[in-house]
């Protein structure tokens, strides 16, 4: 099942040619944290391929998840395209669930405020 509103990611690839295989890939998985969490606004994904001029290749893909409250931001990197998407949407999910977590702690157990200064007291002044 695709998520309805194909606007939510923006897929882009630095020095790196984004195949519809890869675009197909990268939007299964990231409908998984669209179906975990149903706040997000929009997910940013950045592909990069580093070191076109030496024998190994390397791997970065970056994501950004913009949600209410601060954005979440990951970035990983392997010597596999594939890996690195996957470790990466690993990690914005396990960010997604410590998010929901502590807000559910924040929630369930609220804490007073202390003031720790005397406030005068307000006289009326309309007179």
């Amino acid at each position: 099942m695709m998520n309805e509103n194909r606007n939510d990611l923006i897929l882009s690839g630095i020095h790196l040619e984004l195949t519809p295989e890869i675009k197909i890939i990268v939007q299964e998985k990231v409908d998984k944290l669209f179906r975990h969490q149903s706040h997000i606004l929009r997910v940013r994904i950045e592909l990069e391929c580093n070191g076109h001029n030496s024998n190994t290749k390397e791997y970065i893909a970056k994501g950004h998840i913009e949600i209410n409250g601060p954005p979440l931001i990951a970035s990983e990197s392997s010597e596999e395209l594939l890996k690195s998407i996957d470790f990466l949407t690993q990690k914005l999910d396990r960010m997604l669930r410590r998010r929901s977590r502590l807000r559910k702690v924040k929630r369930n157990h609220p804490h007073e405020v202390d003031i720790p200064a005397q406030l005068p007291k307000v006289t009326d002044v309309s007179n």
